[in-house]
């Protein structure tokens, strides 16, 4: 009897062809999840999606604004936000439909990161800028500006103002997205701006530097009055409710601007415009 013919295969040898046959099958996801840098670059307003691709941004150090997670995801998102919290990266927990929204409904994996526009600086960053140049620190603070089409009108002013940064907030702002940079037509990568924890703690440190805080309110004196001569930061309060209480609290002086229609209030970027160039006009003379 040949016992060739009733012999089992091995189950070294069955499992290496099974084995074969799943890697074969694993093997598209695999170079899905390993998208190469110029689809990066395609995603929605300048999203980067899915675990590899945001964790290797991340390793390499590109300028990250806000990190999305769906919080029931496991496994490698950990890690991921980890070195996001440790580069000082929002992140921001939200369902895992609203990703899928986010991104078009791409193979996100539980993870989109949107991408900044510019890096970040440092309050003192900014305050040396004015150092090197050897004039009078001349700061446009927002406060809590949540339209980024606003944020980046405002951003555009300042530029052309030569305003020498930007504040803003960590939380309930906008940030230096695709649509803030498109705004501010490019200027949000020329204009330095600080993303700071906390508004108030910001506006003390003016302070301590010299600098005058001036805050914009319907109830505040005349524009054309202040002195914009010295050391100054305007503050720009929000599209609905202006200047929050503690940062008016902080405010050394309000300042309003004159309304003679029947409307109460100007558009965020638009007020800011005007208070800024009566500096310009205030400090060129």
């Amino acid at each position: 009897m040949d016992n060739r013919k009733t012999r089992k295969p091995s189950p070294g040898k069955g499992g290496s062809r099974e084995h074969s046959r799943t890697e074969s099958r694993r093997r598209p996801e695999r170079e899905e999840k390993r998208l190469p840098a110029e689809d990066i670059q395609q995603a929605p307003e300048g999203l980067i999606i899915g675990r590899n691709p945001v964790l290797e941004a991340l390793k390499a150090g590109k300028p990250i604004d806000t990190l999305y997670i769906d919080p029931e995801a496991t496994g490698s998102i950990r890690s991921i936000v980890r070195i996001a919290r440790e580069r000082g990266i929002v992140v921001k927990s939200v369902s895992g439909s609203k990703l899928s929204q986010m991104c078009e409904n791409a193979a996100h994996q539980g993870v989109i990161a949107s991408g900044a526009c510019a890096e970040y600086v440092t309050l003192e960053d900014i305050l040396n800028i004015s150092r090197r140049k050897g004039t009078k620190p001349f700061i446009i603070v927002c406060d809590e500006i949540e339209d980024p089409h606003n944020l980046g009108a405002v951003i555009r002013t300042a530029e052309a103002a030569g305003a020498d940064g930007v504040i803003i907030p960590k939380r309930r702002s906008a940030s230096l997205n695709a649509t803030v940079f498109k705004t501010s037509a490019g200027a949000a990568s020329l204009v330095p701006v600080a993303r700071v924890p906390n508004i108030v703690n910001a506006l003390e440190e003016l302070k301590k530097q010299g600098v005058w805080v001036f805050g914009t309110a319907m109830d505040g004196a005349d524009y054309t009055t202040a002195d914009l001569t010295g050391a100054v930061a305007l503050v720009i309060g929000s599209e609905g409710t202006g200047m929050s209480r503690l940062v008016r609290e902080k405010c050394d002086h309000l300042v309003s601007l004159p309304m003679n229609g029947k409307i109460n209030s100007l558009n965020a970027s638009v007020a800011a415009g005007i208070f800024m160039y009566e500096a310009v006009r205030q400090r060129r003379g």
